[in-house]
């Protein structure tokens, strides 16, 4: 059953559309029981299937048969407002923040020029400019257990810090590093470190994210892992500074 008239006294009459189930029907009966106890309003009543209850058509004033014209114009109308919708999906979280995102339905015809707009069989989904480079590759998926779910291979874009270096060749090597030994090693737990540059006496500054945002053990693991590799295999890098605000952190691995 849907679209039950609320239990306020109307002027004009009550249009009660019949679904097809004997338990919708139960539950059609007793509501119809209770608003008619409380209104004087006359029932106009719609029946979609040929096995409604009897004793439903009791309350009616009037009862139509489908197909029902008004019916099918109204759901045609609601069928193409559906057709004209995409999903937009955007990165909300901020540079160095793991990934957090803004999902909503919004006509994609209407999307800016500088959108992109993707068709995956039936459907739309709609990306703004700034949020497709972190998109790419990633999949967005549903199941029973987690609801929707995005597994997006990237990693945010570094936060900018005044003072720190970013960009010449130390940076290069710092950077290298991280990507062949360190964050392989780290994606085990789920983890990664960014690199956010150097402050030119030998220190290197990095953000933790993914599984190392937030965990008990990101100290240790930043100190005896991450900096004892860096300081290995870049000899101007004397040390590494954490930077990630850990009470933020969202899935740590430990907790």
């Amino acid at each position: 059953m849907t679209n039950l008239a609320n239990d306020s006294v109307h002027s004009t009459s009550i249009a009660a559309w019949l679904a097809e189930g004997q338990s919708s029907q139960r539950d059609m009966l007793e509501s119809l029981q209770n608003l008619k106890s409380k209104s004087s309003t006359p029932f106009n009543i719609i029946a979609s299937h040929r096995h409604n209850r009897p004793e439903i058509f009791e309350f009616a004033d009037r009862v139509y048969r489908e197909p029902y014209p008004e019916k099918a114009a109204i759901e045609d109308e609601a069928q193409e407002t559906t057709d004209s919708l995409g999903l937009r999906l955007a990165i909300a979280s901020a540079p160095g923040e793991d990934f957090r995102y803004d999902l909503s339905f919004e006509e994609f015809l209407t999307a800016a020029f500088t959108d992109e707009v993707r068709t995956i069989g039936d459907f739309k989904v709609i990306i703004p400019a700034d949020s497709v480079e972190f998109l790419q590759g990633a999949v967005l998926d549903h199941n029973e257990a987690q609801g929707l779910v995005i597994r997006n291979p990237n990693r945010p874009a570094a936060p900018v810090f005044d003072g720190l270096t970013n960009g010449d060749a130390l940076s290069a090597e710092v950077e290298a590093v991280l990507s062949s030994d360190v964050n392989p090693a780290l994606a085990s737990h789920g983890g990664f470190v960014t690199y956010i540059g150097h402050d030119g006496e030998g220190m290197a500054y990095l953000t933790m994210g993914g599984g190392c945002h937030g965990c008990s053990m990101s100290k240790a693991t930043m100190l005896d892992g991450v900096q004892t590799m860096l300081v290995e295999a870049v000899p101007a890098i004397t040390g590494v500074r954490d930077l990630t605000d850990h009470s933020t952190g969202a899935n740590p691995y430990y907790n």
